[in-house]
């Protein structure tokens, strides 16, 4: 077996990433600090939580052909394929809908793809049941001896490997907010922030699930509970990666009011819900509020929602 890849000296990611300060009327007029975590910066391969979430689950992997799961547009299996091809190890990506097998490859896929990864596609209900033992022993008599990697990279190293995002954080911010898919992001910063500060959490798609995994993944992670944190709900904007007029204008403003292109899945959504949190009252005057930044804008479609919030 191989020795296990020395990722940092390899991959040389920017961790601490950076924690820069944004004016904004919206958020001064009530007294509210809004700080951004930069995680979008720490590398252009695997940026943000990816590159967290990834960093230990790759070590134990040891140079083992690493299989993982994911939909058309996954940003996780781009970072993974990435990831090996930096790296030289073999990937696999497991996605959702067979109907994609007959297709051209979208850019997402395409890059996967070019990176080396190896594409293997499922039917939706298979996709659904993808952590039960009859899946995953199919894959495992498909594809020989590999490392598992949940969809989105969740799981206890993912959250373990999250904790240096709330470390980086404890003592400059009160309130550590994150959009979550997964929520191994939201379970490491939590456990590693400071005393006195918590963390947020903004569920991208629907489903009320999300409290239970996150308490799951400390469990795993931890032994139990770890830090102050909490979720709100509203703001999934009818699921993931859909979208109303109402999100795609107030992703454009501030775009403009601050020069940072805003990535529409995951950040738009963090954003606006920071934003209307202040103006409600849930910030207290002089608090300081940090919006962990964990990706840039690609080639994924955002589709309009007529759902509301």
């Amino acid at each position: 077996m191989n020795s296990p890849p020395r990722l940092d000296a390899l991959l040389r990611p920017r961790v601490p990433s950076p924690l820069r300060e944004v004016h904004d009327e919206r958020f001064a007029r009530h007294g509210v600090r809004l700080l951004l975590k930069r995680d979008d910066l720490i590398h252009p391969d695997l940026p943000g939580n990816k590159w967290r979430k990834l960093a230990l689950n790759l070590e134990a992997a040891a140079g083992r052909t690493v299989l993982t799961f994911g939909g058309a547009y996954s940003n996780h299996l781009r970072a993974t394929a990435a990831a090996g091809r930096l790296l030289g190890f073999p990937t696999v990506g497991v996605v959702r809908g067979d109907e994609l097998a007959h297709r051209p490859l979208n850019p997402s896929l395409a890059r996967c793809a070019a990176d080396g990864m190896r594409l293997h596609f499922v039917d939706r209900t298979t996709y659904r049941a993808k952590a039960s033992s009859e899946v995953l022993e199919g894959l495992l008599s498909l594809f020989g001896d590999v490392e598992v990697i949940p969809e989105g990279g969740s799981n206890a190293l993912a959250a373990q490997g999250c904790t240096a995002l709330g470390r980086e954080l404890a003592g400059e911010c009160d309130v550590a907010a994150v959009a979550c898919g997964t929520g191994g992001t939201l379970a490491g910063l939590a456990a590693g922030l400071g005393p006195g500060q918590r963390a947020l959490g903004v569920p991208v798609l629907r489903g009320g699930f999300l409290g239970r995994e996150v308490e799951r993944l400390q469990r795993e992670a931890f032994g139990g509970p770890s830090g102050n944190w909490s979720l709100d709900e509203r703001f999934a904007f009818g699921g993931y990666a859909r979208a109303t007029p109402e999100l795609e204008a107030f992703a454009a403003d501030f775009e403009d009011r601050h020069g940072l292109p805003v990535e529409r899945v995951y950040v738009a959504k963090l954003l606006f819900a920071l934003t209307t949190l202040t103006g409600e009252g849930a910030f207290a005057p002089g608090a300081r509020v940090s919006a962990v930044i964990t990706g840039t804008p690609d080639a994924r479609p955002v589709q309009e929602s007529s759902v509301s919030r």
